[in-house]
């Protein structure tokens, strides 16, 4: 580690010149900002709606531009041998390093006055090798510095000679810090601390679905968001215009990762639940787990699909198109003829309904033309629009609500029955269907799956438009009906799915990833596998590693690779104001701390909290140096993380779930939130799974 006091006979003062550069870049970067700040565009654009888009745009760019204090403009250098791209002769040894081919590696690109580079943008072909060079293959790199930073100051540098065979492979300081630094507020980007196997996930193409099977703590949902990052900068122009999305189980999740992109410059990017997308009704129900599990089974779509075309029916009467003197007559058996092809060709319901009309009066136009008349496309389209041919179009291909034909479905015994046959048994129809009539749509108390099945219906009658990409995270708690509502958001675009089978704790959790990307209609997606655990201390993942032979019992289990082992302790309480005890100890420790119990178990814990005069945070509420600890329903803790948690009784969060199965499923994930230090409490003996 080099530092000021350890001058060289090149450089007496390097940190003094890196914090020289950095002010410089700070300079920089305030000027490019004040350059879009002052742009006039009261004379170059045509209309009030161009200003308006325009202007759009310009705000944009200035808040892109920003310089967050807190947020190091760059963290690392590289010193490459050769001016990148340059070749180098067979056999030419390496130059030594020079100033014209260090280039600081940063969060966004920042150039000078004269349009020089001052800080390259992480996400750059050159700067790959800051997250890939290794003893091993260089990459043409002689050395890679990374830098210490305190709030926003520069504090510390580390160097790593990657061409000096004597020096050895060593683990970096700073980066483990970096790693390592306590959690206040919400999740941050991992720019600075990419490793290589996630770097490959991160910069794999736009063309390509990945999904990323990651344990707690190995980074998949920050390598989703910052994969985001890097298709934004190597594909904006295709992705502005056909947008980007992330999907999160729960708005305290979305809340958690909400300035990840922004804090890399991305403000583009729609966050969104499964229920946002399919929230054609309002939900003021819910099912039961049988319920739920049959109306999230994939067989429904074909249930749905079945339901929508039986409203076609075959014509049994001509079609008389009257037209001045003349009577033009399609006969019904020539109508039949187009119905079918029509249901052959396999297009969405509404497309079809449109084009029926079409088909009848290019029918009309034949006859006109065999009669030596010279009609055009107008007369087509005012024959389309003939009151006999719409009227022939609604008997035979009548508009159809998806809301209304889902209600039907669930409270129509025969209509059900005549649709499901042989594809869900009695059993499992009565199972979905509501036991009380329902008057209309509106009065209806729509569940969340029920949601699902209504935009199933919505898009086979008219086709859901689709993005350029989609990140799907915590994938493995969705439905096969579900995956199929997220893939019609990307059918001509590419998605990152991420998850962990162990993970699992819907009732109709994912088994499989092979199954679940089927669903989501991406059957050729590749799979990758994070194993290094970064965030969760070692004690702790192995403790909650005894779990996956009962829940996951395929998965490789975390290897946490972080040099600070943390704490782990198991603690036996009497009541709560012991857990309270165990929350104030951790809260003597810098950064964030999260209280976790089954659900029914909040109320109380709350209570005591309150008596205690401890100040506790909901699940998506920004923790703050005065108020740092959070009080997390099992049910939610999910995808965020604390420095310190307080894992109150598991055997209670075992037995909150319908199976046990789901229970221990939802305790692996309760007992993975901790990135510094967990206690568990107990009152009741430990669930067994997890041994003495």
């Amino acid at each position: 580690m080099s530092t000021p006091s350890t001058p060289t006979p090149i450089d007496d003062d390097p940190l003094g010149r890196e914090r020289a550069h950095l002010s410089s870049s700070r300079a920089a970067l305030r000027a490019m900002r004040e350059d879009v700040e002052s742009l006039d565009i009261s004379d170059v654009t045509a209309n009030w709606v161009n200003a308006q888009i325009l202007g759009r745009q310009i705000e944009d760019r200035i808040r892109a531009l920003a310089d967050l204090s807190d947020t190091p403009l760059f963290f690392g250098r590289l010193d490459y041998l050769h001016a990148p791209g340059a070749e180098r002769a067979e056999g030419e040894r390496p130059r030594p390093e020079a100033a014209d081919q260090k280039l600081y590696i940063g969060r966004r690109h920042v150039h000078d006055g004269n349009g020089d580079p001052m800080v390259i943008d992480w996400r750059a072909p050159v700067s790959q090798p800051f997250y890939r060079a290794s003893k091993k293959d260089p990459m043409d790199v002689g050395l890679r510095r990374r830098f210490g930073y305190t709030g926003g100051d520069l504090t510390a540098y580390e160097d790593e000679h990657l061409s000096d065979p004597e020096e050895g492979a060593r683990t970096s300081r700073l980066l483990q810090q970096e790693i390592e630094r306590p959690r206040v507020g919400p999740m941050r980007d991992i720019v600075a601390t990419i490793q290589p196997e996630q770097d490959e996930i991160v910069r794999s193409g736009l063309g390509g679905t990945v999904c990323v099977q990651g344990g707690p703590g190995t980074g998949k949902t920050a390598v989703g968001l910052h994969r985001v990052a890097y298709l934004l900068y190597a594909h904006r122009e295709r992705l502005a215009r056909t947008g980007t999305l992330v999907i999160g189980p729960n708005r305290s999740f979305l809340h958690y990762i909400e300035q990840v992109l922004p804090a890399l410059g991305e403000l583009s990017v729609r966050q969104a639940t499964v229920d946002d997308l399919v929230a054609h009704v309002e939900v003021r129900g819910a099912d039961d787990a049988d319920a739920a599990v049959v109306k999230g089974d994939a067989r429904m779509a074909e249930v749905v699909r079945r339901a929508v075309y039986a409203h076609v029916t075959m014509p049994t009467e001509p079609v008389v198109v009257v037209r001045g003197s003349r009577r033009w007559r399609v006969p019904a058996y020539e109508l039949e003829e187009m119905v079918r092809e029509l249901l052959d060709r396999d297009i969405r319901y509404g497309a079809a309904r449109e084009a029926l009309p079409q088909r009848i009066a290019h029918a009309v136009l034949v006859q006109m033309e065999r009669s030596g008349e010279a009609p055009d496309d107008r007369v087509q389209d005012a024959v389309a629009r003939n009151s006999a041919v719409k009227a022939a179009v609604k008997a035979v291909w009548p508009p159809v609500d998806p809301a209304k034909l889902v209600l039907r479905l669930l409270t129509d015994a025969e209509f059900l029955a005549e649709h499901a046959a042989g594809v869900l048994t009695e059993e499992e129809q009565k199972t979905i269907r509501w036991a009380k009539p329902v008057r209309s749509v509106k009065s209806a108390r729509w569940s969340a799956a029920d949601a699902v099945l209504i935009d199933e219906a919505t898009d086979v009658v008219e086709r859901t438009p689709s993005l350029g990409h989609v990140v799907l995270d915590e994938a493995q708690d969705l439905s096969p009906m579900q995956y199929r509502a997220v893939g019609r958001r990307c059918t001509t675009g590419s998605a990152t799915v991420l998850g962990d089978l162990a993970q699992g704790t819907t009732p109709w959790a994912t088994r499989g990833w092979a199954e679940a990307l089927a669903h989501l209609g991406k059957p050729d997606a590749v799979i990758e596998e994070l194993t290094a655990g970064f965030r969760v201390p070692t004690d702790v993942i192995t403790y909650a590693s005894r779990l996956l032979p009962h829940i996951a019992p395929g998965l490789t289990p975390v290897a946490s690779v972080r040099e600070n082992p943390g704490f782990f302790e198991l603690r036996p309480v009497s009541d709560p104001a012991e857990v309270v005890a165990a929350c104030e100890e951790l809260l003597r420790h810098e950064g964030s701390t999260g209280l976790i119990a089954a659900d029914t178990r909040i109320p109380v814990l709350a209570e005591a909290l309150a008596a205690a005069g401890i100040p506790a945070l909901s699940p998506g509420e920004e923790t703050t140096h005065d108020t740092r600890l959070t009080l997390v329903p099992a049910s939610l803790a999910k995808g965020l993380e604390y420095d310190y948690v307080v894992l109150d009784d598991p055997r209670a969060i075992v037995t909150a779930e319908p199976d046990e199965r789901t229970g221990l499923r939802r305790l692996y994930v309760t007992l993975t939130r901790a990135v510094s230090g967990l206690t568990v409490t107990h009152t009741s003996p430990l669930p067994d799974q997890l041994g003495v």
